[in-house]
């Protein structure tokens, strides 16, 4: 008798394009709304609260779902070949070894200790995420990540966790991220970066218990590899046992190619806080750092743009898949359903108590969040219409700015509309649906911690300090 086929799980592109019909179905059912705008400022758009008003249907069109894609491509080209230099950079520099060698160097030193270098990177990538340096920028490391992974014998969902969780549980809180914190405090009139103390709390709680929830799965793919969810394919997009013929010995070569890497990558973070630099300016920086490193380990002309275009071909799948997510929004928002998205969650939450309140903002900026991925943008849309809905509901405003970033964070680990998120796995060669299988736990995790401290700061009436 013929066995049973194998269920085959759908494609990332496939889950998406399913939600892009959906998103357009729903054009035809949810009125079309908009709020006034004004510009602040820093010369960004915010909502006028109390303005909106219903406006005529505009359902999307078949040629609109399609074209969206395009559109999606165009809004998102920025990222998507920022995706691409820096796969093309990294293969150059993986093309000498110096990294592979690193990590094995590393890892002798740390035998047996895998928690710690876990606990290490994990929390240096949370500091960058908390200060607003590493969010989509996080794509870069993704394959250190990897080989990290690999060298330990773990899987792909350790390696991408360690450096997107860990950059992600410091984003989500923001501690001193300007386009997040800082604008949506500049939206409700705060002082900057007010209220730092508590924050810092909530965000070494929320590290903390990443930290415990990486090397606890970690441990078990450890123990025995038949744990990983990925199960006997732990590594998709790369060879598990590549890495046992690498020497934890660093060559002349070696150094200069990870001198090279750490003054691009050092540069780039001085000019975020000194010239405001964005994914522009890294995007060439990574691509000084190619040609550098095929200079130092005498790498000719051809074959650099040999191996350049070979790391472009790997991560083409992840790039072009931010085009695909953000046609999406794309879809809402020429139909101008979004405005009335945030229009129906205000009066959802006009009747609750302060700490009913408190949490209803929270969750609901998180679903508001599996639609709008951008953090700043999100922050646009919707603190607006959350602060004086705060103060009618006798909430801190310092509250609703939290309840804001943690809703805009904690669901970017989830949310196939997340370009970022849905490149990093694409890139690691890890199904969405397996993702979240590891994912859901912790962000459940998340949001209790972010419920206990969103209690107690409506309770202390937290205000700027």
């Amino acid at each position: 008798m013929e066995g049973k086929k194998k269920v085959r799980l759908p494609d990332a592109y496939v889950i998406l394009f399913a939600i892009l019909l959906i998103a357009a179905i729903s054009t035809y059912f949810i009125p079309a709304g908009s709020f006034e705008r004004e510009t602040s400022e820093s010369g960004a758009s915010i909502v006028v609260p109390g303005s909106y008003e219903q406006i005529e249907q505009q359902p999307a069109t078949v040629i609109e779902v399609f074209r969206s894609i395009q559109e999606g491509l165009i809004g998102g080209a920025g990222i998507i070949f920022l995706v691409l230099i820096i796969g093309g950079a990294f293969a150059v520099i993986e093309n000498t070894g110096a990294i592979d060698t690193l990590i094995m160097k590393t890892i002798s030193k740390t035998r047996n200790k895998e928690w710690l270098l876990i606990t290490i990177v994990a929390a240096l990538f949370s500091v960058f995420g908390g200060l607003g340096i590493i969010v989509n920028a996080v794509i870069a490391f993704i394959p250190i990540g990897i080989v990290l992974a690999r060298a330990m014998k773990m899987d792909a969902i350790v390696g991408v966790s360690i450096i997107y969780i860990g950059a992600y549980s410091g984003f989500s809180i923001g501690f001193l991220d300007p386009s997040t914190t800082g604008f949506a405090q500049q939206i409700a009139g705060l002082p900057l970066f007010s209220g730092l103390g508590l924050r810092i709390i909530i965000y070494i709680s929320i590290l903390l218990s990443s930290i415990l929830y990486i090397a606890w799965y970690a441990n078990r793919v450890k123990k025995n590899p038949e744990n990983s969810i990925l199960k006997e394919n732990r590594f998709p997009k790369y060879d598990e046992k590549s890495m046992d013929k690498v020497t934890p010995n660093l060559t002349t070569t070696h150094k200069l190619v990870l001198i090279i890497l750490a003054l691009g990558i050092g540069t780039y973070v001085y000019g975020v806080f000194q010239l405001e630099w964005s994914i522009n300016e890294m995007a060439g920086v990574f691509i000084a750092i190619a040609i550098g490193t095929a200079i130092v380990a005498k790498i000719g002309a051809n074959q650099l743009v040999t191996e350049f275009m070979n790391g472009c071909k790997g991560v083409m799948y992840g790039a072009l898949i931010i085009g695909m997510a953000r046609s999406i929004v794309v879809i809402l928002e020429n139909s101008m359903v979004l405005d009335t998205v945030v229009h129906g969650m205000a009066i959802a939450m006009g009747s609750f108590s302060s700490v009913a309140g408190a949490i209803s903002l929270f969750i609901g900026n998180g679903l508001f969040n599996l639609i709008v991925s951008s953090g700043s943008g999100q922050a646009a849309i919707v603190m607006p219409i959350m602060t004086p809905l705060a103060d009618i509901m006798n909430i801190p405003r310092q509250v609703a700015v939290q309840a804001y970033s943690m809703g805009d964070g904690f669901t970017n680990m989830l949310t196939p509309l997340s370009g970022v998120l849905m490149a990093n796995l694409a890139i690691a060669g890890i199904p969405w649906t397996k993702w979240i299988r590891f994912a859901i736990p912790l962000a459940i995790i998340w949001y209790i911690i972010g419920i206990i401290y969103l209690t107690i700061a409506v309770l202390i009436n937290w205000g700027p300090m």
